[in-house]
């Protein structure tokens, strides 16, 4: 149902066209103190009054747009096509003190509130304060423009007027008008007006590219040039070795990663875990690169709820791949249990992402957030997880098993584990793990400050292009680190090269995790 009405969706945005005097509806969605985007309640929670038209209910179109807590309520407003409308009153608020006391929370807390009229956003303030703060007055007159191109909504713009000052006991009349205008703008452009060019494509933004690609260029060279060097006097060592007899040989100097072949291809500690975040890793890989390119053609951000409707179907459509690269390298280390790792491996990111969502949405029920997910909606994710991911995970994961499942390694394992020497503090893994998400962070930080802006501010993201270059060079740094620090640690004769391979470019997660922290204790209001 929710895939059919994405569809719908997409179509309905290019075949959407009016007839003159055909009914127009104003959507009123949520509102919520303007410094924090992400806190929104239903436009009504607020003491508002309603149109006299007749209600006409909604439901959401995509999953998506129910995830993020869209409410949309119809305004009452009578606004047909093309026909204009003088400053006309639609309703009155009996202004009690309970009404009066929310009026004044929400002005004290600069509350703005966010309407759609053919699914284009318009925000408008719900009142102001005086210099001194002691009188509170609300905005009662909508004045709404809107730009007609042929038969097709292409701007609307709204004006809020009529101050009045909050007063206990008092009836406040509620007013709107609707002037029509011819504009210029296509139908495929009227988004452009919301985006902020000055913003996102700013000379600092182009500059962290250029300085994250030179960045590239300097650590695939100098990783080139260390491991080509070191590798070649280390092949020379080893080949004069090999001219040497046997006790000569067990005289010499034996150090190096060559001394851990018997050992480097030992099943890692945790084999179920470890294959499952491998396979639940190629599986978000391959859905950021998918999503980024329908956003890069399809410009999702005109639609509300699509970016993540999307985002769920490819995941839920790539969960083949989860399943392959996660059953064949449990098989390949020699595991048994495959069902209870498919099981693992399926369920691992949805049960993170929807348990934490899971636990805000209570938060958001007990305030009466918009942004609490309705309970159909839970069934529906759920369902999705059982019915889709599953299924198509175990096809991966037999797959996997039976074409790459079975052990391809050049050398035999020792049977007996080979002790690890005592080494430098610097090359211990857990150093090497913390030190190794710096530079991959190092290449994406510029880029996570402009999507923290999105999210918190009122800024569409729009720029996917610079996402994907962002991508590619993120994915380049962390070839490039994690084969530097698996070197290091194998030059060092330990063996335990696997976690630290994957948790030293993982630890990048943790640094854009405390980036986030910062952007939100100093960036924000």
């Amino acid at each position: 149902q929710h895939v059919l009405g994405f569809l719908w969706l997409m179509t309905a945005l290019f075949l959407l066209q009016y007839t003159d005097k055909e009914e127009v509806v104003l959507w009123m969605n949520t509102v919520g103190p303007y410094h924090n985007r992400q806190e929104t309640y239903k436009y009504f929670s607020l003491p508002f009054c309603v149109g006299t038209k007749k209600t006409i209910s909604h439901y959401h179109e995509t999953l998506g747009e129910a995830l993020q807590g869209v409410e949309l309520e119809f305004s009452g407003l009578d606004i047909k096509f093309k026909e204009e409308v003088m400053q006309t009153t639609y309703c009155d608020i009996e202004l009690d003190k309970p009404k009066r006391d929310a009026f004044v929370y929400a002005i004290k807390n600069h509350y703005w509130y966010q309407m759609y009229i053919d699914d284009l956003p318009i925000w408008g303030i719900v009142g102001e304060a005086d210099e001194n703060g002691e009188d509170y007055y609300l905005w009662t007159y909508k004045k709404l423009e809107i730009g007609q191109n042929g038969n097709r909504i292409v701007d609307v713009n709204l004006t809020s007027e009529g101050k009045v000052k909050l007063v206990p006991n008092t009836r406040i009349p509620m007013s709107y008008s609707v002037k029509w205008k011819k504009s210029d703008v296509k139908f495929e452009d009227r988004f452009d007006k919301y985006l902020d060019p000055s913003f996102f494509q700013h000379r600092i933004h182009w500059f962290s590219i250029f300085n994250s690609f030179m960045m590239v260029i300097f650590l695939v060279g100098l990783v080139s040039m260390i491991l080509m060097r070191t590798l070649r006097k280390d092949y020379a060592r080893y080949s004069k070795e090999e001219e040497m007899d046997d006790m000569d040989r067990d005289l010499g100097d034996e150090y190096g990663w060559k001394q851990v072949h018997g050992d480097v291809f030992r099943p890692s500690s945790h084999p179920l875990i470890f294959s499952s975040l491998i396979g639940s890793g190629c599986q978000i890989f391959s859905v950021s690169l998918i999503v980024i390119i329908l956003a890069m053609i399809e410009d999702l951000y005109t639609e509300r709820g699509s970016m993540l409707s999307t985002a769920i179907f490819v995941y839920a459509a790539t969960s083949p791949v989860n399943g392959y690269f996660g059953g064949s390298l449990y098989a390949k280390q020699g595991g048994r249990r495959w069902i209870k790792q498919m099981f693992i491996g399926a369920f691992l990111i949805p049960a993170m992402v929807c348990g934490t969502a899971f636990f805000i949405n209570f938060i958001a029920i007990y305030y009466h957030a918009s942004r609490a997910i309705p309970f159909g909606t839970m069934v529906a994710v759920c369902c999705i997880c059982f019915f889709v991911i599953l299924p198509l995970n175990l096809v991966g994961t037999i797959l996997g098993r039976n074409l790459s499942g079975q052990p391809n390694f050049p050398c035999r394992v020792n049977a007996v584990p080979r002790p690890i020497p005592e080494k430098k503090w610097f090359m211990e893994p857990a150093v090497i793990v913390c030190l190794g998400g710096i530079l991959p962070f190092g290449s994406i930080f510029i880029e996570m400050y402009f999507i923290f802006t999105s999210f918190w501010a009122y800024k569409i993201y729009y720029v996917y292009g610079f996402m994907m270059l962002v991508l590619v060079i993120l994915c380049i740094v962390t070839v490039c680190v994690t084969i530097v620090c698996t070197y290091f640690l194998l030059n060092a004769e330990d063996y335990r090269w696997q976690w630290t391979s994957f948790l030293s470019a993982a630890s990048t997660a943790v640094y854009v995790y405390m980036y986030s922290f910062y952007y939100y204790f100093f960036k924000t209001k």
